[in-house]
């Protein structure tokens, strides 16, 4: 009995003293330059908002916080950096769009889904459907009605990841045959869009900003589940009468795999805490919606999309690789 008591107390010990090591650990993190690595190149949605947050993370933790940017390769490029890494001073800044269909697209890949951990919820970025002006369309109704008489005869430009699936499902939907035109480099694919050299475009706003500034592209609708601030006259797809068409872009800090939920929390919380109305603007104005969620959160709203692409890919009768 003594002995069964005594075996008891040791183990309480040993877990207040683990839990007490964790927290030191979360308080005292960062001990050294912290890296975001972001699948995207300079001058993106992400790569602005991975800046801006990193100058007022920097300011609050006392250490450097480095921007490396690994575009290419549908985002495997800086997840297999990020993951081979292995250090808690190295977390992934990445759009989840950017990896949420991997299992669909690519065979043996070099992670599994549990080594990115949700730290935390960044933003939201807008995305539209676009079509060149020379159309002279007005509404998605107007898109859709034009593509049901014209069959075939329409190509819209997809760029790999999550929006193809979610684009590609809602045509089976509304049962229309519009050809896909494949892009690797998304600015490509805006270029053409403005030249009528393809008809449709779901893209970010970042994206096709020049062009739409240029009055060569008019966005119909975001797809998103709220209009954009800097265009609140654009209605959402869902108002515009197809809400499957919805689709939130979301883009969040992810730490290696055993990066302890404690320390997870604490870096949102100081996302949270840094993210000021100027942030707010600044990711506004091109093309974002500060969202900040915390790990449990951005982990839901993540799991959400994989389960919406995984639908999409059941329809159009593509299985995981």
């Amino acid at each position: 009995m003594r002995l069964h008591f005594l075996v008891a107390i040791n183990i309480a010990l040993i877990v207040s003293i683990c839990a007490g090591l964790t927290a030191s650990a979360a308080d005292n993190w960062p001990t050294r330059p912290v890296r975001f690595i972001v699948t995207l190149g300079a001058g993106s949605g992400a790569d602005i908002g991975a800046r801006l947050l990193a100058d007022r993370l920097s300011q609050r933790w006392g250490q450097p916080v480095i921007v490396d940017n690994r575009p290419g390769g549908d985002g495997l490029v800086a997840i297999n950096a990020f993951v081979s890494a292995h250090d808690d001073h190295v977390l992934l800044f990445s759009p989840t769009a950017s990896f949420s269909a991997h299992p669909y697209l690519h065979e043996n890949l070099p992670y599994k889904a549990g080594d990115l951990a949700p730290i935390a919820r960044v933003s939201n970025t807008l995305i539209g459907v676009g079509v060149p002006v020379g159309l002279k369309l007005s509404s998605l109704k107007e898109l859709v009605a034009m593509a049901r008489e014209q069959p075939g005869q329409l190509n819209w430009a997809g760029v790999t990841g999550a929006l193809d699936f979610v684009f590609a499902g809602w045509l089976k939907q509304e049962g229309l045959s519009i050809n896909k035109v494949p892009y690797k480099n998304p600015v490509d694919a805006a270029n053409d869009l403005a030249e009528g050299r393809v008809q449709i475009y779901e893209a970010s706003l970042a994206i096709v900003r020049p062009q739409m500034q240029a009055g060569k592209i008019k966005e119909l609708a975001v797809v998103n589940t709220v209009r954009a601030p800097t265009m609140p006259d654009l209605p959402t797809a869902a108002e515009a009468g197809f809400p499957g068409l919805t689709l939130d872009g979301l883009v969040g800090l992810f730490g290696p795999s055993d990066m302890p939920l404690e320390l997870r929390q604490r870096i949102a919380s100081d996302i949270h805490a840094v993210a000021d109305k100027t942030f707010d603007d600044r990711l506004t104005t091109t093309g974002q919606l500060m969202n900040i969620g915390g790990p449990e959160e951005f982990g839901k709203s993540i799991d959400a999309q994989r389960a919406q692409v995984a639908a999409y890919a059941k329809e159009l009768g593509i299985n995981p690789m």
